[in-house]
């Protein structure tokens, strides 16, 4: 058993690194951080984040620790001081997240290939 300088045992407990996540619930919860992509919205375009093609990675490690690359339609984009923040903390609220951090990158530039078929069909891109 480990002591403290007074010769006092330590509490295990404070000692421990947190549970990891088994492979199996890490994949349940990069399931529900794309649940949660699926909510936000870009308020010019009515399709989700994610369907819109603008999230380019979704990194979920064992700790809990989730890692998200995304951009936004373009540079200029009105949202781009809001939108990486919702995100940001929609996944933060997340059981079993630890942490969240959000990359915003310029390349690949977005564009309407990166949509999937569903957001194509909403808008009515083919």
């Amino acid at each position: 058993m480990m002591e403290s300088d007074s010769g006092q045992p330590l509490n295990p407990e404070s000692t421990s690194q947190p549970a990891e996540l088994s492979v199996s619930e890490a994949i349940q919860l990069q399931d529900k951080v794309v649940e949660a992509l699926r909510t936000c919205y870009d308020p010019e375009i009515p399709v989700n984040i994610y369907d819109l093609g603008l999230i380019y990675e979704i990194k979920v490690e064992r700790t809990g620790e989730v890692k998200v690359r995304m951009t936004l339609t373009a540079p200029s984009c009105p949202v781009a001081g809001i939108l990486p923040g919702e995100v940001e903390t929609k996944i933060r609220e997340l059981p079993g997240v630890t942490s969240a951090k959000i990359e915003l990158v310029w390349e690949p530039a977005w564009d309407m290939t990166k949509m999937s078929e569903a957001a194509k069909l909403q808008l009515g891109v083919w």
